[in-house]
């Protein structure tokens, strides 16, 4: 059941829709109260660009930053890579709403470019042979300070918080290169170790998709996060 937002999110409701609409239809702008992390969106412009409605969930990114607390040393986070279910690239940012320091919401804004991008491609055709634009231009993202694509994690949006829990999971197995029936109670304590580590059971129904997804109890799987986090925490 959505409740009702904090005042001081009211009062972006509106501001995602002027976005919306000053911006234009190539940018999707999502307002996320994080009251409730399993239906967060209270409001969303353009929202064809995504296809998430009014009741979608956290993002994995967003559920990462709740989890790394990066929000507690800076207000926004810019020009972040996701993709959107059709699979097009987005250029994304998130602002920090924050009342006495406490995080409460998140004001998000989706660009989608591949209109200019078809625009572009069509004018480099005009002065570059073919091959001198796929092999030459077209060159891949730079790495960040760790070493790491930037594509190698991106965003991705999903109606529904088990939607957004199976990426998760399905993700760190392909990392690993195993199958659920593969998996060693060693290899699902990493698995498991990986979503706490992304935030993925800040959403309430994550813990039942995993127990299904890796083949073991949800009982099983709080037991593995109590032995993380009291690993975590120097206990033995």
């Amino acid at each position: 059941m959505q409740t009702v937002p904090n005042p001081l999110l009211q009062q972006y409701i509106k501001l995602t829709e002027f976005l919306g609409l000053a911006l234009g239809p190539d940018y999707e702008v999502a307002l996320h109260d994080l009251a409730n992390k399993d239906h967060s969106i209270i409001a969303i412009a353009n929202s064809h660009i995504s296809g998430r409605k009014l009741g979608a969930p956290l993002t994995n990114m967003a559920l990462s930053i709740l989890r790394d607390k990066s929000y507690e040393r800076m207000d926004y986070h810019l020009h972040y890579y996701s993709i959107n279910v059709n699979g097009k690239d987005l250029r994304s940012s998130t602002f920090f709403i924050k009342d006495s320091g406490e995080l409460i919401g998140l004001l998000c804004i989706n660009f989608d470019d591949s209109r200019y991008r078809d625009v572009c491609d069509r004018i480099l055709s005009l002065c570059h042979p073919d091959l001198f634009v796929t092999d030459v231009l077209a060159q891949p993202l730079p790495e960040n300070e760790d070493g790491v694509s930037a594509r190698s994690s991106p965003e991705k949006f999903r109606n529904s918080a088990d939607a957004v829990a199976l990426d998760a999971i399905n993700r760190e197995l392909e990392r690993m290169g195993v199958t659920p029936e593969q998996l060693t109670p060693e290899k699902r304590l990493q698995v498991i170790a990986a979503l706490e580590s992304g935030g993925l059971f800040l959403l309430k129904g994550a813990v039942k998709s995993a127990a299904a997804s890796l083949h073991c109890s949800p009982a099983s799987v709080y037991r593995y996060i109590t032995q993380i986090k009291n690993s975590d925490n120097g206990q033995i």
